[in-house]
């Protein structure tokens, strides 16, 4: 084989390996810090609570039972314990796992020191975080709704 061949083949093989690197460095990037543009679809997907309207009531999706519906007062608590307003017979959840609480007119959910977790939208809670109507909250394997009505 010609020597003009072998050069061109080291140098496309080059190209080709540092196209290949770039690509890695740029995915690993965007999986650490993400895109600003997925940055800025989120914020605008999720808008206020106010412009969605105030909580007014959950719904409780346990496995293998009926939805039941709560309206929200002061504060519910979820739990096995019979002394939790939401008693749950879901085994993944604690005996007092979390609570939803109203402050300053806004609602929130706090996590009270559970085995497994509180979910926010799949987020897991580690400090009270708002609610607004269309979250989903998930108790052990129990699904939370927020409504307005």
């Amino acid at each position: 084989m010609p020597p003009i061949v072998l050069t061109t083949l080291k140098f496309l093989f080059l190209a080709l390996l540092y196209l290949f690197i770039a690509r890695a460095v740029r995915v690993i990037w965007l999986d650490l810090v993400g895109s600003r543009s997925s940055r800025k679809r989120q914020q605008s997907s999720q808008p206020s609570g106010r412009r969605r309207g105030a909580p007014r009531s959950i719904s409780v999706a346990e496995p293998d039972k009926p939805v039941r519906t709560f309206t929200l007062s002061e504060e519910l608590t979820f739990g096995r314990s019979e002394s939790c307003d939401v008693a749950l017979e879901d085994t993944y959840t604690s005996n007092l796992h979390a609570r939803l609480f109203v402050k300053d007119g806004s609602w929130f959910v706090e996590d009270l020191g559970s085995t497994n977790g509180t979910y926010l939208n799949r987020v897991k809670v580690t400090a009270p975080a708002p609610i607004a109507v269309g979250d989903e909250v998930r108790v052990g394997k129990t699904i939370v709704e927020v409504r307005k009505q």
